[in-house]
């Protein structure tokens, strides 16, 4: 969705889509010109982020990719997580049981080591994750903490 016409995200958001942006496939590439989320955002459109992890483009870290979005794709970090948790959760189908903290729904979480959410996307390059839960159920913790 790069070069989406204007037009085109009218239409996609009334169609009720999920644009699905991966700003660290553009990053790869070296473009010049990311997706215009802003645009996507400004019109209804609902923003999903993916890490596009293939041969193309091989990171794993939507760490990076929620910075590329801020940084790149002009988003704030509340958009951001957003894009990476309850509506990537709804582009792929699983919004009902997954991407947002609430009751009914599986407990797949991670914490951060960082004072704040505004945080995340300006300290990439590191991993941040503290402690992950999968189903309700803690399966990595780390073992020591940085000092900051």
């Amino acid at each position: 969705m790069t070069k989406t016409p204007p037009a085109l995200i009218e239409k996609l958001a009334h169609a009720g889509s999920v644009g699905v942006l991966m700003p660290a496939f553009d990053f790869t590439l070296g473009y010049e010109t990311y997706a215009n989320a802003r645009r996507m955002i400004e019109s209804g459109l609902p923003v999903a982020l993916s890490t596009d992890l293939s041969p193309a483009c091989m990171t794993e870290s939507m760490q990076f990719v929620i910075a590329l979005a801020c940084l790149k794709l002009r988003m704030t970090p509340e958009e951001a997580i957003t894009a990476a948790t309850v509506n990537s959760a709804y582009a792929v189908g699983r919004g009902e049981k997954v991407g947002t903290i609430e009751v009914g729904k599986q407990a797949d979480i991670i914490t951060l080591d960082v004072p704040n959410y505004r945080f995340i996307p300006y300290h990439f390059g590191v991993n941040l994750v503290e402690q992950v839960v999968k189903r309700g159920a803690l399966i990595s913790k780390r073992s020591t903490y940085r000092q900051g």
